[in-house]
């Protein structure tokens, strides 16, 4: 028989289940199907807005929209139309009742949990195509899934299962052998923003003077040739400080506090040139920049929600 199983709603950047259907079936197929629910919601934010998930005798189907996530369990042989049209109803009506804010700020799983009231009025309706189908007009999903056919996810994809783990299971099982280029870094705060600007304020100024340096050297005024090399490094050192607080990398504190110490050496070598604030204000500017890269750490493992 086709039919829905069960339906939750997932915020998309960090997993958190907002509402859920209480009512599912607890057979061992239905139970082992809902922990491939987790393992979509830790990755979410990295997949397309509409996709479908195999697993044997049942789909799992989800959308995503503004944020938010909506994901339903259904038999193989439940018609895929039917399957996004009841999401789609889902997702306009939690929009329609709840707004971003509100959603964007939760904190506790299933803050949402009598949504629970509509998703089970719908699944209802929805597992009974005879009466549905006087309601509602497929035509239109039909047209549209045609044109724009869901993302197969691939097993694969998901991480571990049933004790097979996958290259991509590393992202959530915290496996410490990530790859740098995938790894992502906690949000950007004010102050590290403020310290992004003001590095490379520093390292403008500091490509400035050394194009007046050469400008100097040109015109046989005396400028020593190490003047130059010693600005061209500070600049190079500021905007590396950049790259290190907006990317992750490997050995990365140790690198900031590398670039820090070539940012001291570059303005001691020109105190002649600057005054006693300048110097000041180009070593802080470097240490705080050296502070907010430390304090922005990669992210961790997503929560285990139960959902």
């Amino acid at each position: 028989m086709s039919m829905i199983l069960s339906a939750s709603v997932i915020r998309v950047r960090d997993g958190l289940p907002l509402s859920a259907s209480t009512d599912y079936e607890q057979n061992t197929g239905v139970q082992e199907c809902r922990k491939y629910f987790k393992m979509l919601s830790r990755k979410l934010a990295q997949l397309p807005d509409r996709c479908t998930l195999k697993t044997g005798h049942y789909n799992i189907n989800f959308i995503s929209s503004l944020g938010v996530s909506y994901m339903m369990l259904c038999t193989e042989n439940y018609p895929s139309v039917l399957a996004f049209s009841f999401l789609d109803e889902l997702q306009k009506e939690f929009i329609t009742t709840y707004n971003m804010m509100k959603t964007n700020t939760a904190v506790r799983p299933y803050s949402f949990i009598e949504f629970d009231n509509f998703i089970q009025r719908t699944k209802q309706r929805y597992n009974n195509p005879r009466s549905l189908s006087t309601k509602i007009n497929l035509s239109d999903m039909q047209i549209e899934i045609k044109l724009r056919p869901p993302y197969q996810v691939p097993m694969c994809e998901l991480g571990s299962a049933n004790g097979v783990t996958s290259a991509f299971s590393v992202d959530y099982k915290g496996a410490g052998k990530i790859s740098s280029g995938h790894q992502r870094l906690e949000p950007a705060t004010l102050s590290g923003i403020v310290a992004f600007i003001l590095s490379l304020l520093c390292g403008a100024l500091n490509l400035i003077r050394g194009f007046h340096a050469i400008e100097s050297l040109l015109q046989s005024d005396g400028e020593d040739f190490n003047y130059i090399i010693a600005f061209f490094l500070g600049t190079a050192a500021c905007l590396y400080q950049c790259y290190l607080l907006v990317y992750y990398t490997g050995w990365r504190n140790v690198k900031s506090f590398l670039t820090f110490g070539l940012i001291c050496l570059c303005n001691m070598y020109l105190y002649e040139l600057r005054n006693l604030w300048q110097l000041f204000f180009h070593v802080t500017v470097g240490a705080f920049v050296t502070l907010q890269i430390w304090l922005r750490q990669a992210q961790g493992k997503a929560p285990d929600y139960d959902v």
